[in-house]
């Protein structure tokens, strides 16, 4: 059953038997979470978890609970281990998470719970912290800045023998637990089940000691021919294996047969791209496009990225991130792009979310030169923009020269440059770098939260700033 809150203890924290002092910033925070949209919008994800989790069952994890634990937890940057333990031996986070003297819910609830809240939740709770923004006047939408980043996925550097391995690893692990379960006798069936990943990782560390010290692309992949095409055929065998043993846990017909059975078919044609993406490239000396490349079994959906950066960085993978912010220094939008979209296109979807959430179009609007194409500035115009500062990349002419020199261009310039700071405390402060959340949907959530919870920081903080200041006045 949902229980929205635990009943207010105003008493709590005159009963810790020492003395301590409350964070002006924490107590900003705390005020701001009590907004009943932000809960109420938590609680609508909450309600969809089970058909009768608004009335039946025992009493659940209230909402507030799993709202501000989640926050604490990108906030401090604790895996949910952490997080509870932190909660159970600090009165200050138990008054924060509204916890108080009730038990604090273990790692797995608190995951489980934080899991519910979908990706287009945490958009509408971020736009909700973009109107407390404006209603505490910490900004007015006047100035409006863009830029892009990446973010990582969590897995290991992509190679084509690393690949092999893994497909091979994890189809091994998966016919071993099919053997479990449909206990072949003979020795023809007991064969059908070999694991192969041993003979595959001695062929993907054979194959890395003979590129290791090598000079010369053409002589390294020839060095490795013979090797990558012993571990290409073990991994058909695997793959051949898998077909077999899909049929049999089919025909096997219980609940477990028919979850393995849909585990493996999950893993076989991604095994197959990397088998036909290997030959391409390694055995046949063609470049593969990189929308047509698969870096990871685990996570397909990571995207390979490249901005032109200098070297060990000019490679990534993950998934760009755009990022809209407004004065006051709170990130009004974030996007998460398939692949490698060019920079142009993401300015007006940025200049209509604006027009969205503060009903007016902001005064200033700027980017980096990526961004800039004759067809950006006039939409910026012909939306009511004053001010707009996308500089003109490569050779300019006169008249050129002479708009971006005005004053107010320079100005917007500068004003653009403070997102890249933004960007880096992000990654820093709020762990946008890397995402260690699996799938896409992790991905979103991951950033999702991270966003929210700089915002709270940022809209708190200057209420404290605020407050303090009135303090010493009076």
């Amino acid at each position: 059953m949902l229980i929205i809150a635990y009943s207010r203890d105003e008493r709590f924290l005159a009963r810790v038997p020492f003395q301590f002092d409350l964070d002006p910033e924490l107590v900003e925070m705390d005020r701001l979470l009590d907004d009943r949209k932000l809960v109420l919008r938590v609680t609508h994800d909450l309600l969809l978890s089970a058909p009768q989790a608004a009335w039946n069952g025992r009493p659940s994890t209230p909402v507030e609970v799993t709202l501000r634990s989640s926050v604490l937890r990108h906030l401090m940057g604790w895996s949910y281990d952490t997080t509870h333990e932190e909660i159970v031996g600090s009165a200050k986070w138990r008054w924060f998470c509204r916890i108080y003297d009730h038990s604090v819910p273990n790692h797995s609830t608190l995951r489980d719970r934080e899991q519910l809240v979908q990706p287009a939740s945490l958009h509408v709770l971020n736009n909700r912290l973009v109107g407390l923004g404006r209603e505490q006047q910490v900004t007015q939408g006047r100035k409006l800045r863009t830029d892009g980043t990446v973010i990582e996925t969590n897995i290991h550097y992509p190679t084509d023998s690393r690949l092999l391995f893994d497909s091979a690893r994890v189809l091994g692990r998966l016919c071993g637990e099919a053997r479990d379960l449909l206990h072949p006798h003979t020795p023809a069936e007991k064969q059908l089940f070999r694991n192969r990943s041993r003979r595959a990782q001695r062929l993907a560390r054979h194959i890395a000691q003979r590129l290791r010290g090598t000079k010369g692309q053409k002589k390294t992949e020839n060095q490795a021919q013979t090797p990558y095409r012993r571990l290409v055929r073990l991994v058909e065998t695997v793959l051949e294996q898998v077909a077999e043993i899909e049929r049999r846990l089919r025909r096997h017909k219980s609940q477990r047969a028919l979850a393995l059975a849909d585990l493996l078919m999950q893993y076989v044609p991604l095994v197959r791209q990397v088998i036909a993406q290997t030959t391409r490239r390694v055995l046949e000396h063609q470049n593969v496009p990189a929308p047509q490349k698969i870096v990871s079994l685990f996570e397909p959906h990571t995207a390979i990225i490249q901005r032109g950066k200098t070297a060990p960085h000019e490679t990534e993978f993950g998934h760009k991130l755009w990022y809209s912010e407004v004065d006051g220094g709170i990130i009004s939008e974030y996007r998460i792009l398939k692949g490698n979209p060019p920079e142009p296109r993401r300015w007006k979807p940025s200049l209509k979310n604006h027009q969205k959430l503060f009903r007016h179009p902001p005064e200033v609007a700027t980017a980096d030169r990526g961004v800039f194409s004759p067809e950006n500035e006039q939409a910026a115009r012909d939306a009511g923009i004053e001010y707009v500062a996308l500089p003109h990349p490569g050779a300019k002419s006169q008249e050129r020269q002479a708009y971006e020199a005005q004053p107010w261009f320079r100005a917007a310039l500068r004003f653009r440059a403070g997102i890249e700071g933004r960007i880096s405390g992000l990654k820093r402060a709020r762990h946008l770098k890397r995402c260690p959340n699996r799938g896409e949907t992790g991905v979103e959530r991951w950033v999702g939260w991270g966003v929210i919870t700089n915002n709270l920081v940022v809209i708190a903080r200057r209420l404290a700033r605020r407050h303090r200041s009135k303090r010493s006045q009076q």
